[in-house]
């Protein structure tokens, strides 16, 4: 199967978080470094309860490491602002305010859009 993704049409993903849930957020994670070791440009893009990922604590679902992972590997994070706003936090080094319109892009520019929630 690793054959079959490298080898296809897909050059970029698009991974839409919006759950808070740790092993979702995990997995999430975890596919978009997977992908990115296959060759795949990946950006995630946290929306409502997603842009508390950062924040997860879990005993078993090491959320903030993948996090931290997936970007030291070349993996694009943006947060909803409003999002944010909503929740009174702020932006992080890791992840950076962005609007609908980099999530607009995001879902435009990606050859596969997956959302988790």
């Amino acid at each position: 199967m690793s054959d079959q993704t490298s080898q296809g049409d897909v050059e970029t993903m698009g991974i839409v978080l919006e759950t808070s849930d740790p092993e979702r957020a995990w997995n999430a994670f975890r596919l978009g470094l997977t992908a990115l070791e296959e060759g795949i440009d990946v950006s995630v893009f946290l929306l409502g309860e997603g842009v508390e990922a950062e924040k997860i604590t879990d005993g078993q679902f090491d959320v903030r490491d993948r996090m931290e992972a997936f970007a030291a590997a070349g993996g694009e994070l943006l947060a909803c602002g409003t999002c944010l706003e909503i929740r009174n936090s702020e932006e992080s080094e890791v992840c950076p305010i962005s609007t609908m319109g980099d999530l607009l892009e995001v879902v435009t520019d990606s050859d596969r859009v997956l959302t988790i929630g």
